[in-house]
């Protein structure tokens, strides 16, 4: 698939799919933390660090939201929203590498006040930095005929 003929993903239903897959992984880590540490982990001053919140709050989502990439090229915000991530220049599915390379762009992206996120809002491809540094575009898969909706703009 050329790169010019993509169609790519809206950015209402891009920042939707984001609250989606949020939503989704504070349905997974908010009670593991509260088995793990109580609900002190959210209202006590102390900062809690340990083996338990590492694998929770950072190594979980990683292998979740990246194992979602490699099997179904999108995580369930993306495709309950039916987009999915292929590589920019070939219109592919990305590598590994790339996806690796696009979540740890997340990090880079929200440095400068959540910036590289909210670049899909201005960007003629509709990429955040993530997208741009793994060389990936968030494409719609639904019909042509069906991409008007109010949300895709």
């Amino acid at each position: 698939m050329d790169n010019q003929t993509l169609p790519y993903a809206s950015r209402g239903r891009r920042i939707l799919a984001s609250i989606i897959d949020s939503l989704l992984i504070m349905v997974a880590t908010v009670p593991l933390l509260l088995m793990f540490y109580g609900t002190e982990y959210y209202t006590s001053d102390q900062v809690f660090f340990g083996t338990a919140d590492a694998i929770i709050n950072y190594i979980l989502p990683l292998v979740a939201v990246i194992g979602f990439w490699v099997y179904c090229q999108a995580t369930p915000g993306k495709l309950g929203m039916k987009m999915i991530i292929v590589d920019a220049n070939t219109g592919g599915k990305p590598s590994i590498g790339q996806y690796i390379i696009r979540y740890l762009g997340y990090i880079i992206a929200t440095i400068p006040l959540g910036l590289g996120l909210f670049w899909v809002l201005w960007d003629k491809r509709r990429q955040g930095w993530h997208d741009k540094m793994a060389k990936t575009v968030v494409v719609d898969t639904r019909p042509l005929s069906n991409n008007n909706a109010i949300l895709d703009n």
